[in-house]
This record gives structure tokens, sequence and C-alpha cells, in this order.
């Protein structure tokens, strides 16, 4: 059952009309459950900065809004692609209209990877948040995170009713992260001891240009709500472009606004780079809160969060698979045996295909999310750029000489964040992943006869 579905209660057909106060409460379920992946993303994607800044905390704010920068300039072009494809499909789809079916391949590659690694560091935060409430747990991190791996798969393999959960878990986390905001503010409990002063190695700027794209983790998730507003079939295209656009905003209020106010909380506290057995949100969360119900409630709900953004990309992944092994009525482009569901519409196989390959670089991580931040945010950025470019030359047909050059522009900047994170060398592995998924789907579908409507193949796996 998909979170539309599930709201259905409160909504009511398009052509009947849909009263505002049921519509409202429609918007809440879906729009706090979508946007649970790039909240999410807050609790690893600070840390990851300032470790790339090798903990200098005056360079940490810069940074930080320079993140916050571009993850505007994303969210400027999802809000375009929302217009433009109201019944979702997101940059595949744009891929595909723009320069033809075999270009779709591309973002579907890059999503592929993008769930697979969304999972694994949603894990392995998740357990690294666990930790920093137990310490004693620390020995046992990759089992701990293992674990919390199978109880997500598990709790997804009875289908999409949890989703619902979502919201509730973003608004929580939400609320309890403002109050410890306020508190540290207006009267922490303690302040560390990091400096908060530029040290006398790389030029500030250079530091900066370097380190803001490790951060660009947190715009993973943007793409969401382009794609999910399929789910919303008992709404026309209008309220479903208001659903998406809405969604939009609310992504970049939230996750714009905890982002700078836990760094500004940082800086404020003297709050460096972790512990071992810590994160940098637990140790500012500690900080402003001291022991007590308050850190403990940050604590949980971070964790359930992560574990929200885990399982939503549980459901996605195997989705997306399912709707490219097509139907009787539908030929697809892979095997059929991953479009097998059981009785809650789960996708089994895919879904263990999704399991093994988490497990497998939760294991090679070790469990720690920050090894694995610098390959999360490479393929994302692979779709982010394909739906730049492609509508950028919508823009350009339509002879939206404004447009065509915001697009441009921002196509260079999102190149630019991806081939500085290439050039750390190891992430060249989700690239090459990447290609090696859309090379494979594509000689795929040449060889079942190139079906018609790939490009829609992610609006399908939402609305199925």
């Amino acid at each position: 059952m998909t979170l539309a579905k599930a709201a259905a209660a409160t909504s009511a057909p398009a052509s009947t009309g849909v009263r505002t106060p049921r519509r409202s409460v429609l918007f809440f379920a879906f729009a706090f459950a979508v946007i649970a992946d790039p909240v999410s993303s807050v609790a690893y994607a600070i840390e990851a900065a300032l470790r790339a800044l090798h903990g200098d905390l005056a360079l940490l704010l810069p940074t930080m809004s320079l993140v916050i920068g571009l993850v505007v300039v994303v969210t400027a072009n999802y809000w375009q692609l929302v217009r433009r494809f109201p019944k979702g499909g997101g940059a595949a789809a744009a891929a595909g209209r723009a320069f033809g079916a075999r270009w779709t391949f591309l973002p579907i590659g890059a999503l592929v990877v993008d769930f697979v690694l969304t999972i694994g560091i949603s894990i392995a935060a998740a357990a690294s948040a666990v930790i920093a409430l137990f310490p004693g747990l620390a020995p046992v991190r990759i089992p701990l995170a293992l674990l919390l791996l199978l109880v997500v798969a598990g709790l997804t393999w009875f289908g999409h009713g949890g989703r619902l959960l979502f919201a509730v878990m973003t608004v929580a986390f939400v609320l309890i992260s403002v109050v410890v905001l306020v508190l540290g503010f207006a009267s922490p409990h303690a302040s560390g001891h990091a400096t908060a002063t530029a040290g006398p190695g790389r030029p500030a700027v250079l530091a900066v240009v370097l380190a803001f794209p490790v951060a660009m983790a947190l715009a993973t998730g943007i793409e969401a709500p382009s794609t999910a507003i399929a789910q919303l079939g008992q709404l026309d295209d209008t309220h479903r472009r208001r659903f998406g656009r809405g969604t939009l905003a609310l992504l970049l209020v939230i996750v714009g606004g905890l982002t700078l106010a836990l760094t500004a909380l940082a800086a404020h506290l003297h709050i460096g780079v972790p512990g071992a057995d810590s994160t940098q949100i637990a140790d500012i969360a500690h900080a402003a809160a001291g022991p007590g119900w308050l850190y403990d409630a940050f604590q949980l709900t971070s964790s359930l969060l992560l574990l929200a953004a885990a399982s939503s990309s549980f459901q996605a992944g195997p989705g997306l698979l399912k709707a490219l092994a097509g139907t009787a009525s539908r030929p697809g482009v892979l095997p059929p045996v991953l479009g097998r569901t059981n009785r809650h519409h789960t996708p089994y196989w895919s879904l263990v295909v999704y399991l093994a390959a988490a497990a497998l670089i939760i294991v090679a991580a070790a469990g720690q999310e920050q090894e694995l931040v610098l390959f999360y945010a490479v393929a994302v950025f692979v779709s982010f750029l394909v739906g730049l470019v492609a509508m950028s030359r919508f823009a350009r047909q339509e002879r939206k000489t404004g447009l065509a050059w915001l697009n441009g522009l921002a196509a260079v900047a999102v190149a630019f964040t991806l081939a500085v994170n290439l050039l750390r060398g190891w992430p060249m592995l989700s690239l090459a992943a990447t290609l090696i998924i859309a090379a494979g789907l594509y000689a795929r579908w040449t060889r079942a006869g190139r079906p018609t409507g790939i490009e829609d193949v992610e609006a399908r796996a939402e609305a199925d």
C-alpha cells in the first residue's frame, strides 16, 4: 500500500473535489514522509564537512552555507521538473524526453546506486547514534548495524503501511532539535574545547571549496518529491504540482534551517570532530542539553529518523527494480523474478538484492557512516546533472533564455561538485557502478526490442 493510499481515508477523488482540511492532512503525511531522507542527512553531513576541513570550526559555517546554496540551486531544478512532469518521473523522465529513451538509463543507474548507499549510510549512522547513547555497544558496531538492517528489511517485507510513521518521526526529530537549539544558544549545559580559529594550513577559500562537495550528501533525497507525486493518484495534475512544490519548499526550509542552526551552534559551543564512539550532532546535543531525557530523546528520534530513511529506500529501490522487470502486459528489461511480490505487494527478491548490497557496503565500511559519505554524493549528482542539462535543453527549445542560463550555470556547479568528489579517488567506484548498471540496463532494453515507456519507469515504480 503506497503512502497516498494509506492516507486515502483523509482524502477524496479529485473529480469530486478534496476538501481543504482533508487535503492538508494528506499533504502533511506526504511531505514529512518524503523529506525523511534529506532531513536525516543532517546527522552526518555537517560532521563530514568538518572532517574535510580538518576540524577547522571557523570555516564550517561558510562551508555549510555554500552547501545550502547549491541545495537551493538543485531544488530550483526539481521545482521545474515537478511543473513539467506532474505525474512523476524526475530526472529519468526529463532525460528520456529531452535526449531520447537511451539516456533514461543514466539517472536510473544513479538511483539504483543511490538507494543502496542511502540504506547503508542511514543504517550505519543509526548505529552510531545508538552507540553515542550506549557507548558499551561500540565493540559490536558492525553486528548492531547488520541487526538494524535486518529489522528494517523485515519491516519493509510487510509493505508500505508503516510509511505514515515516517512523517511522525521527521516531525519529532525537528521539534526536539529546535528545543536543543534554543537551549544551546540560550543556556547551554557545557561547551567543547575545539578551536574556532582558522588554522595556518591551506587558504580558507580553497579549504572551503574542497570541503563542501563532501557535505553535499545533504542534497540526497531532493529528487524524491518529483517522483513520489506519482503516488497521489487521487489528485489531479494541478494539486500534484502543488504537493510536489510545497514539499520541496518545506524540505528547503527545514533542511537548510536545521543545518545552518546546528552548524552555528557547533561553532558557538566549540564542538569539534567527535571521538570514535560518538557523532558531532550527539556532542552538540549533549553540550546543549546535558545528560538527561532531552539528550536521550534527541538520540532516539535521530536514530529512528535514519532508520525511516533507510526503510524509504528499501521500498523505493526494490520498487524500481520491480518496475524495470515489467508485467505480463508490459515487457521489462530485468528478469521477471525481480518483480515477484508477496501478499503485501513487496517485490521480495528485489528486496533481497538490496539487503545483500547494503550489508556488503556496511561491512566494507566497518559500520562507519563517515567512510561512506565520500561515495554518497556521487551517484545522485549524476542524476542531478542529467536532469539539469535536460531542463536547460527544454528551456532553450521554448526560448526561455534566462531559465536556460540558470539551468546551465547550475549544471556547471553540480558538475564541479561531482568532479571534486571524484578527484578524491575512491568515489570513482560509485560512478563506475552507476555506469555499469546503466550500460547493463540499456543492453537488456535493446535485447528486449526497446520497449516503449521506459522514460516513465520511475513514475510507475512510485504509482504501483
